[in-house]
């Protein structure tokens, strides 16, 4: 089995590499929910909001942070993020000869709910919530189902018939390992990690905007204690945490694309106190906003 995976595998490096061009960087195909990248070097962390995916890294090894929580993973692994999760992510190994390759499939509870109904596979409303990030061994039924949907980009013609049903196999391979509740939550209405993927997203929209925790409890339908500890085994952080997450990664993409202050920037993402702002902002990505701007754009 294991000489299966590594012809597989090696399969997956020369279609991956081949689709990267040999360019660094995020390459978006023809199969709008399947991305491939690329990098020739070592990263720093990489702050941004990891949508529900399904990640393989092809070539290479990779850190993704949750709060404090790290998972790294290379070609014998794949991550999941089942919800929008605010983390950071760098390249662990990586060298212009052996470049990192990975590939990213994203989804949605929808696309998760059909493959629950069509395999007819049980649905527990009450279990409990579980952490919304893992990391799984790889199996050859997955690299098997990976690689015919990235042969598709050689025949366009294909991918409208071909493309739903070879993803449909892919959710259902992660359904059935391990970990496989966790995924099959977001999709079941009324389960505990649906509820707090309605606060979620009323968080991320409102990100700059304080809330009372009442409000978010009543989003989820939840007592106040349900919602921490429910929130918190699904992101690993609290709704306030989460929030300052969020707030730290948009005030330093804004810092990064436009020519404006950090007092200025602070107030836009919701802080109301510059000097609180900076020193949140030095704990989180090491450096104060000046100078950390100044040594990215160097």
């Amino acid at each position: 089995m294991s000489e299966q995976i590594s012809k597989q595998q090696n399969e997956l490096v020369k279609l991956v590499d081949h689709y990267t061009t040999g360019q660094d960087g995020f390459h978006t195909t023809a199969i709008s929910s399947l991305g491939f990248a690329r990098q020739s070097t070592i990263t720093e962390p990489d702050y941004h909001v990891y949508k529900p995916s399904l990640f393989i890294v092809v070539q290479g090894a990779k850190e993704v942070i949750l709060a404090k929580e790290n998972f790294r993973y290379g070609p014998s692994d794949y991550l999941v993020a089942s919800v929008d999760l605010p983390a950071s992510a760098r390249v662990m190994e990586a060298s212009s000869e052996v470049p990192y390759l990975s590939l990213r499939l994203e989804f949605t509870p929808s696309q998760i709910l059909e493959v629950l109904n069509d395999a007819e596979i049980p649905i527990k409303y009450n279990e409990n919530a579980r952490r919304a990030m893992y990391v799984n061994p790889m199996e050859l039924s997955m690299l098997d189902a990976v690689i015919r949907l990235i042969r598709l980009l050689n025949n366009p013609t294909d991918i409208p018939v071909l493309a739903p049903l070879f993803i449909k196999e892919i959710l259902y391979r992660i359904l059935q390992g391990p970990h496989g509740i966790a995924l099959k939550q977001i999709a079941i209405e009324g389960s505990y990690t649906y509820r707090i993927r309605d606060v979620i997203e009323h968080i991320i929209i409102n990100y700059n905007k304080a809330f009372r925790i009442q409000e978010l409890a009543d989003i989820a339908n939840m007592s106040v204690p349900s919602l921490y500890r429910h929130f918190k085994e699904v992101t690993a952080m609290t709704p306030v945490q989460f929030q300052k997450q969020l707030r730290l990664q948009e005030a330093r993409h804004l810092l990064l694309s436009e020519s404006t202050d950090a007092a200025d920037v602070a107030f836009r993402v919701g802080y109301e106190s510059a000097s609180q702002f900076s020193r949140e902002y030095s704990r989180m990505f090491g450096f104060p906003p000046r100078e950390d701007i100044t040594r990215l754009r160097g």
